[in-house]
């Protein structure tokens, strides 16, 4: 018979209790979303300009992208929840943001920053968190991201193989060689649904690029969103 640990049990627990928390935060709030504009599209892959935004931001460092996910939005649930300076209680937007910085620490760990967009009604004036969340705001300059959309759940055994896709449709691209360098993440991870859904899940992988023209992108104006 398996033993299992009270420490154990009790991650599992609250991991089991924040999970029904985001699923009725999102099952229950007509959410919003950062508003972008396609700059180019392809078969697999498509390009956005998106606007400067500001987002909630949670700093984690650990060896697993589903770890640090949880935890980051464990804190920015808190956060929106009314752990903040002026209680304020803030709608759930998505996606949720997981940026990725490889073999960031010690042992292969890695640094990840999850995010949090704040609805227009907090753009300008975020609420202060509570200290102990660790959390900051984060202002997203106008920037052009590449996407790749991808079904099913976002896991650590996925990702990596979604974001190795990604870049080789922009090697076969007008796209290649245009990842920015002056991004500090390797790649980002959105994440659009509750965990309670099984079918027709909706990620992205994200990777920052540029290009001359409008804002770094070569604009077209194929679709704003």
């Amino acid at each position: 018979m398996e033993v299992v640990s009270p420490r154990s049990s009790a991650i599992a627990t609250c991991a089991a209790a924040l999970l029904l928390l985001l699923g009725a935060a999102l099952l229950c709030s007509a959410a919003e979303s950062p508003p972008y504009t396609v700059v180019h599209q392809e078969s697999d892959f498509e390009v956005r300009l998106y606007r400067e935004s500001t987002w909630m931001s949670a700093p984690v460092r650990d060896i697993s992208f589903e770890k640090a996910t949880l935890n980051g939005f464990h804190r920015l649930f808190q956060f929106i929840q009314g752990a903040n300076l002026n209680f304020s209680r803030i709608p759930m937007t998505f996606p949720v943001v997981t940026s990725i910085v490889p073999e960031a620490g010690p042992l292969h760990s890695w640094a990840y920053s999850v995010r949090f967009y704040l609805p227009p009604k907090f753009q300008a004036d975020p609420p202060t968190p509570l200290p102990e969340l660790d959390l900051k705001p984060h202002v997203w300059e106008n920037h052009c991201v590449a996407v790749r959309r991808f079904s099913g759940f976002a896991k650590d055994e996925n990702i990596v193989r979604e974001a190795e896709k990604l870049a080789s449709s922009l090697s076969r691209s007008p796209w290649a060689n245009m990842t920015s360098s002056e991004s500090s993440y390797a790649y980002s991870i959105a994440q659009y649904n509750s965990p309670f859904r099984v079918i027709g899940r909706v990620n992205e992988v994200w990777v920052d690029v540029v290009a001359p023209g409008s804002n770094g992108c070569e604009f077209s104006g194929v679709a704003t969103y």
